[in-house]
C-alpha cells in the first residue's frame, strides 16, 4: 500500500527551498554589491540588483590590494598543508594498522589528543616554538645543567636559534599537527579485509609494494576527501597567518581580506571592492572542490558496486 503522502513532499520541498535560499541569499548578495560603484553603495547601501561594475571593482582589487600575492601565500599554505597531511596521515595509519607496533594504541591516543588541540588553543606556545624552534633544547640543556659543562669549557653556553615565522614553513607546519587524517585513513584499513597483507605478502610483494601498488589505490577516495578537507581549512585560517606573518606579503588573503576594512571609525568601508576580492579569493577553493569531485563520485561508485 502506497501512502498518499503529497502534504509530506510539499513540506519537505519548502524546507530545501528555504535553506537553499538562506544559503544563496548571502552569496548573491556579495556578487550584487561588488558589480555596483562605490558612490552608488554610499547612495543606497548594499545592492540587491546587479550592476556593471564587477570587472572594474575585480581590477582594482588587483591594482590596489595585496590579495594577489597573498592568494599564493594562501594556495601554498593550503596545498603543502593538504599535502603534508595527506602523506604523514597515510603513513602513520598503514603503521598503526599493519605492523606490530608495541604501544600502537597509545599512540593512536596521542595522535587523537591533538583534535582537542586545535592550533587556536595553542597559540601561543606554537607562537614560542616557531619563534625559535630550538627552544625546547636550549631549555632541555639548561635543565639537564648541559650548558653549564659547556660553559666552563668552552667559555659560553650554547644557545640554537631558528625562527620560522614569516615564512610559508612557519605557516604550514604548525597546521598539520592534527590526527584527523590518521583517524581517517584507520578507520579505512580497518574496513579492507583482513588476510589482504597476507595474500600480498604470499604473492611476493613486501610492505612497500603493499603500501603502493594495493593499498594506495584504494585508499583514492579518502585521499582525494582528506585532502578537499585540509587544502579549505588551511586555505580558510586566519588566526595563526595573522599571528605568524607580520607583513602583507606574507600574510594570507583571508587576513588580506579583513585588512580591507579600514581601521578609522566614521569611514564607510569599500563593501563593492571588499566583495569582488571575496570573489576573488574564493575561485580557488572552489576550482579545488570542482577538480577534486570526480575523484570522491568515482570512489564512490567503486564501493557500491
Amino acid at each position: 500500500m502506497i501512502e498518499n503522502a503529497r502534504s509530506l513532499n510539499i513540506a519537505a520541498s519548502l524546507i530545501l527551498f528555504a535553506g537553499i535560499a538562506y544559503i544563496l541569499g548571502p552569496l548573491y548578495l556579495t556578487l550584487s554589491t561588488a558589480s555596483q560603484s562605490y558612490e552608488f553603495m554610499l547612495r543606497n547601501g548594499l545592492a540587491w540588483l546587479p550592476g556593471d561594475q564587477l570587472f572594474s571593482n575585480m581590477a582594482r582589487v588587483f591594482a590596489e590590494t595585496h590579495i594577489p600575492i597573498q592568494m599564493l601565500n594562501s594556495l601554498a599554505v593550503a596545498f603543502g598543508d593538504a599535502l603534508a597531511t595527506c602523506i604523514l596521515s597515510f603513513l602513520s595509519a598503514y603503521a598503526i594498522v599493519y605492523f606490530r607496533v608495541r604501544w600502537a594504541g597509545a599512540a593512536f591516543a596521542l595522535i587523537l589528543a591533538t583534535i582537542m588541540l586545535p592550533i587556536e588553543i595553542r597559540v601561543i606556545t606554537t607562537y614560542q616554538v616557531a619563534s625559535n624552534v630550538f627552544s625546547p633544547v636550549n631549555a632541555l640543556l639548561d635543565v639537564t645543567g648541559l650548558n653549564e659543562l659547556i660553559a666552563a669549557y668552552f667559555g659560553a653556553p650554547v644557545k640554537l636559534e631558528w625562527s620560522v615565522l614569516n615564512t610559508h614553513l612557519g605557516l604550514i607546519a604548525p597546521l598539520v599537527a592534527h590526527g584527523t587524517g590518521t583517524f581517517l585513513f584507520r578507520q579505512f584499513f580497518l574496513t579492507l579485509p583482513k588476510d589482504l597483507f597476507k595474500a600480498a605478502r604470499m604473492d611476493g610483494a613486501g610492505p612497500i609494494r603493499f603500501l603502493l601498488d594495493i593499498l594506495l589505490p584504494l585508499s583514492r577516495t579518502s585521499f582525494a576527501a582528506l585532502f578537499v578537507l585540509t587544502f579549505l581549512s588551511g586555505w580558510t585560517q586566519y588566526l595563526w597567518p595573522l599571528v605568524a606573518a607580520s607583513t602583507s606579503d606574507m600574510q594570507t588573503a583571508v587576513v588580506g581580506l579583513a585588512r580591507l576594512v579600514p581601521d578609522a571609525e566614521g569611514e564607510v568601508p569599500d563593501f563593492p571592492m571588499i566583495m569582488a576580492a571575496t570573489i576573488i579569493v574564493s575561485i580557488i577553493p572552489l576550482a579545488m572542490i570542482a577538480l577534486l569531485q570526480r575523484y570522491l563520485v568515482q570512489g564512490l561508485v567503486l564501493t557500491e558496486k
